[in-house]
């Protein structure tokens, strides 16, 4: 037989499916909850059961579940009058018993509110009414915040310069849910579609945002000296790199640790003609790809040999295809035996832009739980190598 924590679940899981007829205006009540007619077999238990479910309905309490009986011959107690159906007949009934009824009030106007405002946001309410209620408290602001990207595009603001009536830290709080509905109620053209998450919600909505550092040196004096007034190890942001076309034909790219030995890598790189340095910043390589003139340069790629390290090359192979890898193969893998460490796991089984012997050294260090990081290969055999090209 059914209990009554069942009912009180059961009632609860049909409470969004409620409130979405306050949307629709379909007929809700009254409702069946549905139940186990099996009863225990032991008397007592049974009687117990069936007065616990008795006493907390409507005839006992005068709202919540009302209980339609029947009677049933059963096979150990005999005939019994026990519950055929129980249901919710009213809207009163089910919302006092669920102890709802001003929730659903203050869900009513807060939906009201947002239809008179935004009438698009119509199907999202249906498919999402409980996130209504998550946020109650704040749907005026919201909404404020969607009418200023409405009426402002793009508007190239530091969050927290916006002319809206909301505490400082309001927007970087909900950005979940802002994200959400700014994807229903603004014009595709208000958006910058290529950014999906809330991780990117400046970048999605046309906002400044604290850029990504790029860290780069200068291996050519020459060029440090004619365009730098002689810098040759500057750090600048994202935005300024992607515009700033080095006048160089060779970049080297190494992925950045928080390590000091990967920092010594990048910082010991020799003196070269026409040729800069990066520091890259592992998976987040994707910084570099809106940096067009790098499509010019010739490109070295030069990280771990491990499954992460062979991954962020064919990362960044996906953005420049001609990218060189440097000192990711087997003979500089094999040189360094005595060095190998355990590497990191990982569910990739093809990287589509790795060459074949690349693609097999991926799968063998995948396979051998294998880690060859850069700070342990010799200054020497960087040198000879960086010397061959």
């Amino acid at each position: 037989m059914i209990t009554v924590a069942e009912i009180k679940r059961k009632a609860e899981n049909i409470y969004p499916e409620y409130l979405r007829t306050i949307i629709s205006g379909e007929i809700f009540f009254p409702k069946i909850i549905r139940s186990d007619k099996s009863v225990s077999d032991d008397f007592n238990e049974m009687r117990k059961e069936l007065t616990e479910v008795i006493e907390q309905s409507k005839d006992r309490k005068s709202f919540g579940y009302t209980i339609t009986y029947k009677q049933v011959n059963t096979r150990k107690h005999g005939i019994q009058s026990l519950p055929e159906e129980i249901s919710f007949q009213s809207k009163t009934d089910y919302l006092k018993y669920l102890r709802k009824e001003a929730e659903v009030e203050t869900f009513k106007k807060n939906t009201e509110n947002i239809l008179n405002r935004f009438p698009a946001l119509n199907d999202w309410i249906k498919k999402y009414p409980t996130k209504v209620i998550q946020h109650s408290a704040i749907w005026k602001e919201l909404l404020d915040v969607c009418q200023y990207f409405k009426q402002n595009p793009k508007p190239n603001l530091y969050i927290r310069e916006m002319p809206v009536q909301v505490h400082t830290k309001f927007i970087e709080s909900n950005k979940g849910i802002l994200l959400e509905i700014l994807n229903i109620v603004l014009p595709v053209t208000h958006i910058n579609e290529e950014y999906l998450t809330a991780r990117d919600f400046e970048k999605r909505f046309g906002l400044k945002y604290n850029q990504s550092q790029i860290r780069v040196r200068i291996l050519d004096q020459v060029i440090a000296d004619k365009y730098l007034s002689g810098l040759n190890d500057i750090e600048i942001t994202e935005e300024k790199f992607n515009n700033f076309n080095f006048p160089c034909e060779k970049v080297f790219i190494l992925e950045n640790k928080t390590n000091f030995s990967n920092l010594m890598n990048f910082l010991t790189l020799p003196q070269m003609e026409s040729a800069i340095g990066i520091f890259g910043s592992g998976f987040k390589v994707g910084n570099l790809k809106n940096a067009l003139w790098l499509t010019d340069k010739e490109i070295f790629y030069w990280g771990d040999i491990d499954t992460h390290g062979l991954q962020i090359l064919s990362q960044i192979r996906g953005y420049f295809p001609d990218t060189k890898s440097l000192m990711m193969d087997f003979d500089t893998l094999n040189s360094f035996k005595d060095d190998w460490d355990r590497g990191e796991p990982t569910n990739a089984t093809h990287l589509p832009h790795l060459h074949s012997g690349e693609h097999d050294l991926f799968l063998f260090v995948k396979e051998n739980n294998i880690r060859l990081e850069q700070e342990k290969i010799s200054q020497p055999y960087v040198m000879r190598q960086i010397n061959k090209i």
